[in-house]
């Protein structure tokens, strides 16, 4: 669970994923890389796992919880399906650590479309994405 700023600006962190993903090529070795980015995220604790952490709208269990600290958030998450759980550790490099107005700031939908990740998914899944973002930014709302 990081608890430091990022060292990149959000738009930094997001060329770093898409020169990553067109080294990747089609789309299968795209979703490999997405469920490997999740087998990195720590495990959730128990307590996290609460009906309040649940992101409604998923093809699976996906719990987010946020941890402001001073003026940053930063989230923890995780997820009972390995693409759901390479999805949210995705967004997590570019959400997590950062101030409520970045993240606000940020968009989020051309940013996945830039990696090709909604052509990727199955339309419940790229709703599930769509989700993950709204819960994140609903979180910056809240605490900006």
């Amino acid at each position: 669970m990081t608890s430091t700023a990022p060292d990149r600006s959000i738009d930094e962190t997001l060329a770093e994923l898409v020169e990553e993903f067109d080294l990747l090529g089609d789309w299968e070795g795209r979703i490999e890389y997405v469920i490997d980015l999740g087998k990195d995220l720590p495990p959730l604790p128990e307590e996290a796992r609460i009906e309040a952490n649940k992101v409604p709208g998923c093809a699976a269990q996906v719990w987010l919880s946020m941890r402001p600290q001073g003026e940053r958030l930063f989230f923890d998450a995780d997820s009972d399906s390995a693409l759901s759980k390479g999805n949210i550790a995705l967004l997590l490099r570019l959400y997590s650590g950062r101030l409520p107005g970045e993240i606000l700031a940020f968009d989020a939908k051309a940013a996945l479309d830039r990696l090709g990740l909604p052509s990727a998914l199955t339309r419940q899944r790229a709703n599930g994405l769509n989700s993950m973002v709204g819960r994140i930014r609903e979180a910056a709302l809240a605490a900006g």
